[in-house]
């Protein structure tokens, strides 16, 4: 028996190992001083307006409440509403079979976990909802995560794990009904595929024209290859071995890039966005039916070792370099909504931009299905569910604070369309100074020259700009006049970063189309059968890489266009997994507690519908969807040719993508309300039948295990494994891993 928890005496369910004491002094002094400088950085940053802030208080106030939300609210979820029970077996132990159920260590699945969930949003969202200000995003990364992303992550895992590891649209469909269910799995793959678009997008608009970045990332890919042979055919196990190879491997792709840009190679390596498009497609195919162990898996250890440690390492620039934040807390565009890098006022439209830093429904996508099948004890989903998405926020946070401390004149210069800017460092000088910054020609040339890039002007996209920030945060921290080496170290960190969400992403679409179709033609649901691997990846890459090319080809800027429907429709899959886990509570008679999930449902329904509403009805161009089409619609029909498109053509292509937007977020909302409604008339069932219905929940089978809950084993746990692994010694126990 698993002794991870301790059982009560009236054998109710499982609690964490010194629960039933009171905190020692010591811990109250602890937590204490941890609330306070928390208070004192959060008053800072509210109260300073006019004056220079450091960007240390937004730093503190966010390590401080992950620390406290962590220890007490993911406790309170995880012990008192979830009920997590390790005496009984998860389906990692009870399915073992060493491919899809998996026992695994707590600290390599969070690894993994947070590598399959860090994507593009908490890199490149925060950095345009730079516009808004500092403070208003700080809230919402911190706040939102703590109540809503982080909660979501945590509860999903959870009920997947207690039904064998379901995927979001099975468990939708088996306990909210068909309708719904139906409902559900068409919004989750088309929001996928909107999803996988604008994270390739990103990475195109990274890479483009800079042959620096397009050879360090192609490098990566016969780097992994090489480390997936390593560890399965030269030294297979040594991870730790392969890895440290990876790593160095990486760092010489980073410098051999900048002797390439100075060879006759650069050239050849200056890749248009329509060739990256085509590039990143051929890819995104060869991933998804590549034998995981191949690419997958050794791209997964890279791209977590460069996630976490640069992390860290930032924040230790940050306390080494002190940055004063040159970004207004509440910006003039926050109030008018009027801003250059996206229009839309404060409300609803930074909640939607900010995305995966605080709320992400792509998550609830490998909280279900793929991590709950590895989980060894269920008190770890604490850990790696709600620490995780802790994680992931801590990197919104990190990328916001890059992009308030550089020049905020270079900020609007890069991240406003060419139509905007002119596309020249003088135009574009002479735009950002309408916004009254000061801000030179020369001003913009220096700052492209000393990341060694041909211009920084319109490179939107976000990751741009936040290279740019993290390399003038480490060139202050560690001196040595190398910004240009860690700009470029910061684009491959991204696009490494960005690019495991796409491959994660294309083969979780790939299996939900085969498993969509295969109840019509089972064969093709046979994941073995290698034609169905190949016609549903084509399938799939085909979809997001049109997406993706009407994005890179649209003449009012790709982000632009894409950002917003990405981010409602990411929200809206969110909305999805909350409604599901929310009925779930009170299916399972714990309606007192359905609060939980209940009010960051009610939250995300409000953000997302007023923002679906504003882009779909909307009479402003620069907002509403369809009022945009028809602005340039009648242009057309007067002859005329409105900036940014240059000729008629280009007009039609916008008049096109605007108003398949606004029919795709129209469709989108309408399938979210169709699982809400439905979710509705269940919850309303199990309240007249007594606060409880039948679920799809399987038996408790009891546990052979014992595994630490956290990060470290506590002294408790230490000695429980240890006894555990004397008694299996002695032949005493039925036995089990420890």
């Amino acid at each position: 028996m698993s002794t991870t928890v301790t059982q009560d005496d009236t054998g109710g369910p499982a609690r964490p190992p010194g629960s039933l004491r009171r905190m020692s002094v010591r811990s109250v002094i602890v937590w204490a001083a941890v609330a306070a400088v928390g208070a004192v950085a959060w008053t800072v940053l509210a109260l300073s307006r006019g004056e220079s802030v450091s960007a240390l208080w937004i730093l503190f106030a966010a390590l401080c409440s992950y620390a406290i939300a962590y220890r007490f609210y993911a406790r309170y979820i995880t012990y008192t509403v979830l009920r997590a029970d390790d005496r009984r077996a998860t389906p990692a132990e009870r399915l073992h079979n060493g491919i899809d159920f998996d026992v695994t260590d707590r600290r390599v699945l969070f690894g993994h976990h947070f590598a399959a969930i860090a994507g593009a949003g908490p890199l490149v969202g925060p950095v345009l909802a730079a516009q808004m200000g500092y403070l208003p995003g700080t809230i919402w990364i911190v706040v939102g995560v703590i109540f809503a992303g982080a909660v979501q992550d945590l509860t999903v895992m959870f009920f997947s794990m207690r039904r064998n590891g379901k995927s979001l649209g099975q468990m939708v469909r088996e306990e909210i009904g068909i309708i719904g269910g139906v409902a559900a799995l068409i919004a989750v793959f088309a929001i996928m595929i909107i999803i996988l678009a604008v994270l390739a997008l990103i990475v195109v608009n990274a890479l483009a024209e800079s042959p620096w970045g397009v050879f360090s990332i192609a490098l990566t890919i016969p780097i992994a290859l090489f480390m997936g042979i390593y560890l399965r055919r030269i030294r297979p196990g040594r991870v730790l071995e392969a890895t440290g190879i990876g790593v160095v491997l990486l760092l010489l792709a980073i410098v051999g890039g900048g002797w390439i840009q100075d060879t006759g190679l650069a050239e050849a390596l200056t890749l248009s966005k329509e060739w990256l498009v085509l590039a990143l497609v051929v890819y995104g195919f060869v991933a998804s039916v590549l034998p995981v162990w191949l690419l997958l898996t050794p791209r997964d250890y890279l791209s977590t070792f460069m996630k976490i440690g640069v992390i860290v390492l930032l924040a230790l620039s940050l306390l080494i370099a002190r940055p004063v934040l040159q970004a207004e807390a509440i910006t003039d565009f926050a109030r008018e909504g009027t801003g250059p890098v996206f229009a839309g006022s404060l409300f609803p439209f930074v909640f939607i931009t900010i995305a995966c830093g605080a709320l992400s429904g792509f998550h609830a996508l490998i909280s279900s299905g793929t991590t709950p099948k590895m989980v060894a004890k269920e008190s770890q989903v604490r850990l790696i569910g709600y620490g995780g998405m802790l994680m992931e926020s801590f990197v919104a946070i990190s990328a916001l604070i890059a992009a308030c401390v550089i020049d905020q004149g270079l900020y609007y210069a890069m991240n406003s369309p060419a139509g905007a800017t002119g596309g020249t460092v003088e135009s574009a000088a002479t735009f950002v100074q309408g916004f009254g910054f000061d801000t030179t020609a020369q001003d913009l040339a220096a700052a492209s020259a000393a990341v060694q890039e041909p211009s920084l002007v319109s490179r939107t996209g976000g990751a741009p700009t936040l290279a740019v920030g993290i390399s003038e945060i480490f060139s202050t921290a560690f001196g040595g006049g190398l910004q240009a080496f860690w700009y470029h170290f910061a684009i491959m960190f991204e696009a490494l970063f960005i690019l495991t969400a796409v491959d994660a992403g294309t083969r979780v679409g790939r299996f939900m189309l085969q498993d969509t179709i295969g109840n019509v033609w089972k064969k093709f649901g046979d994941l073995s059968w290698r034609p169905g691997n190949i016609i549903a990846s084509a399938v799939v890459v085909l979809l997001w890489g049109s997406v993706l090319y009407i994005g890179v080809t649209d003449p009012l800027g790709g982000v632009n266009q894409l950002f917003p429907l990405f981010g409602i429709a990411n929200q809206l899959l969110a909305a999805i997994a909350l409604t599901l886990v929310t009925v779930l509570l009170i299916k399972h008679g714990k309606l007192r507690w359905a609060w939980v999930t209940g009010v960051p449902l009610v939250w995300d329904l409000v953000v997302t519908m007023t923002a679906s509403w504003q882009k779909v009805f909307s009479d402003v161009p620069a907002i509403g969807y369809f009022a945009q089409a028809q602005r340039y619609r009648d242009a057309r029909a007067a002859g005329e040719v409105l900036p940014p498109a240059q000729d008629p053509g280009q007009m039609d292509q916008v008049i096109f993508n605007s108003t398949l937007n606004g029919v795709l977020q129209s469709f989108f909302a309408l399938l979210v309300v169709v699982v809400v409604v439905n979710a509705v008339v269940v919850i309303v069932r199990a309240i007249r039948a007594g606060g409880s219905l039948p679920t799809t929940e399987e038996p408790a089978v009891p546990s052979q295990l014992v595994e630490p809950a956290g990060l470290f084993a506590t002294a408790e746990e230490k000695r429980a494994i240890a006894e555990h692994e004397r008694l299996v010694g002695a032949g005493t126990t039925e036995g089990g891993r420890g």
